[in-house]
């Protein structure tokens, strides 16, 4: 990132968030979009689908839903989750992970996906009653991912559910279905807010902060030095710099996506109106000049 100068742009380097949420900034450096133009893949390990079970089904039927996670490759896995009401509680289902053949060596389900727990209990109103969280465990993939440990987020340590998991007497379906994991993706925009963060868009859904542009503030503007092309220069009036991030201190803020306004001599502009008006008048003579003589030929041949 450079200027119409081509001199560079610098900022704070971000290198994560802090416990209270802003950013975790590193050392000052040119900022270089292109060197973050890819997104490294995050491994899926938790998920949350809100479902329905009918508690009109038949015993022994099923319900099936699907779901996509992505290993620490990035890869793209579809997780089939199919629902099996018991055939003697009418207020129990089982169910069972599968994945496509050839995700794992060893086969479509177990001995490579182990489930905590598979077993789904309601009471008379249909809410679930064994509510603890279910955690998933997926080895021996042959894409060579490392094995995944997933957490289907139920419910509470102390076995409250959210409410996502019921059996109402309707048809069995899901409402809607999340995960966290995502692939690996592509650089597609750069945006900068007004903190001066500087922000990259990827084709995988994830905004990622890159940089946060870095002002510098001096005890005394009047003794900077004059660079022209509206830069200015440290030197012993103006005192040393003090560096910092928009929006701290006295740094005031960023205008994103504006022109900046520019002083110009006033004296030179009206001296280029005036011969622009000048060189109008003059043209404006010719034509009539021009006419006059028109109008002379016309008499003559009268």
């Amino acid at each position: 990132l450079v200027n119409l100068a081509g001199l560079n742009v610098q900022g704070y380097r971000v290198t994560g968030t802090n416990p209270d949420g802003s950013l975790a900034l590193g050392a000052v450096e040119n900022i270089n979009v292109p060197g973050q133009s890819s997104s490294q893949p995050l491994e899926t390990s938790e998920f949350l689908i809100d479902v329905n079970l009918d508690a009109g089904a038949p015993a022994s039927s099923t319900y099936a839903t699907t779901l996509t996670i992505y290993d620490s490759l990035g890869n793209a896995v579809p997780m089939t989750i199919t629902f099996t009401k018991d055939a003697l509680l009418p207020n129990e289902w089982t169910y069972d992970i599968t994945l496509p053949a050839g995700t794992t060596t060893n086969g479509p389900g177990p001995p490579d996906i182990v489930i905590s727990d598979n077993t789904l209990s309601f009471d008379a109103f249909g809410a679930l009653t064994n509510g603890t969280d279910r955690t998933i465990d997926i080895i021996n993939l042959a894409s060579g991912a490392d094995p995944m440990s997933i957490t289907w987020d139920i419910g509470d340590a102390a076995g409250n559910t959210h409410g996502d998991v019921n059996q109402f007497s309707s048809p069995s379906g899901t409402m809607f279905q999340t995960q966290n994991g995502y692939p690996a993706g592509t650089l597609r925009g750069v945006a900068v807010d007004d903190a001066g963060v500087v922000t990259g868009s990827y084709s995988n859904g994830q905004v990622t902060p890159l940089f946060q542009l870095v002002l510098a503030d001096f005890p005394s503007y009047y003794g900077l030095s004059k660079m022209g092309q509206n830069l200015y220069a440290e030197s012993r009036a103006s005192g040393q710099a003090l560096p910092g991030t928009p929006q701290s201190g006295r740094l005031g803020s960023i205008s994103t996506s504006a022109i900046e306004m520019s002083n110009v001599d006033l004296a030179q502009e009206f001296v280029k109106m005036i011969t622009t008006q000048r060189a109008f008048q003059a043209n404006s003579r010719v034509i009539t000049t021009s006419d006059e003589i028109l109008n002379e030929l016309i008499n003559l041949k009268r």
